[in-house]
């Protein structure tokens, strides 16, 4: 008998498989399908501070629209202040008790303040942990990267003395050196990290010469990073390790666990086949799994992580050296004519 069960933030999960944060998760009816197709855990979609703000500002712009129009009329609408959080909070609540399968809250936060209080308020929801979405977007040559780092740590150090759930961290691969930043927060208590937040990048429109942001979906070798840093950080440190970006088949799911992750979290795979294909790629892993002889996922978990692997160099080079030596390889298969 296969057995898929694994741990991911101190609660065991019966198998790997996490549906991320993203709209899906909005609709009622997509989380009942995750759920019994096999899903092991939700996140729900991202509480974001700056959209709460922005919907503030545009709502006080919109109510004082048409005020002072005439000596007669100061005031067209009634002060009404902005609900803030609290539809995201519901919704929150209403998809935890949809459903039986853990559910995870997601943060994007600004200030140390919000951080804290947005924090307590999902707390409140019932949910089962809080997922932290950390980056920053340079944007000034001035900011020294210990100073984002500093920040960084104080608010979790915030954090973990507020709230009681286990916490995860979705980091950027953009540090210096992320598995420095991974190991401090580690030693400060959280209790996973999500490797790696996948962002929105700005493009430009050449007819129009105007930019756009397009919403592109990950591709399978998107991966490759994550495979990376969950060889290195196996074995190294005390948190869950959880994949993410480009992760799509059966075959994703067990290349990521021989590194070392202990789950993943799928979005773009399910967007593009539709929300039972998790049957699908459960069912990939069991049948290798069976081919191979395991038992169960802690059976190979790791096996070919930077820890255990006999090649010293797999996951500490570019390989660059490598592949000029197969150049003559890589023209047979890409021949110039």
């Amino acid at each position: 008998m296969i057995d898929l069960k694994t741990k991911y933030l101190g609660i065991e999960l019966k198998n790997p498989l996490i549906l991320g944060a993203s709209n899906l998760v909005t609709n009622p009816d997509v989380l009942k399908r995750a759920e019994d197709a096999g899903a092991a855990a939700i996140v729900y979609k991202s509480l974001f501070e700056e959209q709460i703000q922005l919907e503030a500002a545009q709502l006080d712009d919109e109510l004082e629209e048409y005020n002072e129009r005439n000596a007669e009329m100061v005031k067209l609408f009634p002060t009404i202040a902005h609900a803030g959080p609290e539809e995201h909070l519901m919704n929150v609540r209403k998809a935890k008790e949809s459903v039986k399968i853990p559910m995870i809250a997601s943060l994007n936060a600004i200030y140390t303040e919000s951080w804290i209080e947005y924090a307590q308020l999902l707390e409140q929801t019932g949910v089962d942990a809080l997922e932290f979405n950390f980056f920053y977007i340079p944007r000034d040559t001035q900011t020294d990267g210990n100073e984002v780092n500093k920040q960084q740590l104080d608010i979790i150090k915030a954090l973990k003395s507020k709230v009681k759930l286990p916490i995860s961290v979705k980091l950027s691969p953009y540090y210096a050196n992320p598995l420095n930043i991974i190991a401090q927060m580690d030693q400060l208590g959280v209790n996973g990290f999500v490797l790696f937040n996948r962002h929105f990048q700005p493009d430009i429109d050449i007819e129009k010469q105007a930019h756009y942001a397009p919403f592109n979906l990950s591709n399978p070798e998107d991966n490759k990073l994550s495979l990376r840093f969950a060889g290195l950080l196996y074995g190294t440190i005390s948190a869950s390790i959880c994949s993410n970006t480009g992760i799509y088949s059966g075959a994703d799911v067990i290349k990521m666990t021989l590194a070392g992750a202990d789950c993943v979290q799928m979005v773009s795979t399910i967007y593009k086949n539709k929300v039972e294909y998790i049957k699908t790629i459960l069912s990939d892993i069991q049948q290798w799994m069976e081919s191979k002889g395991y038992a169960k996922l802690e059976d190979f978990r790791g096996k070919l992580s930077n820890k255990n692997t006999r090649d010293p160099f797999v996951y500490k080079r570019a390989q660059y050296i490598d592949l000029l030596l197969k150049s003559d390889s890589i023209m047979k298969k890409y021949p110039l004519h």
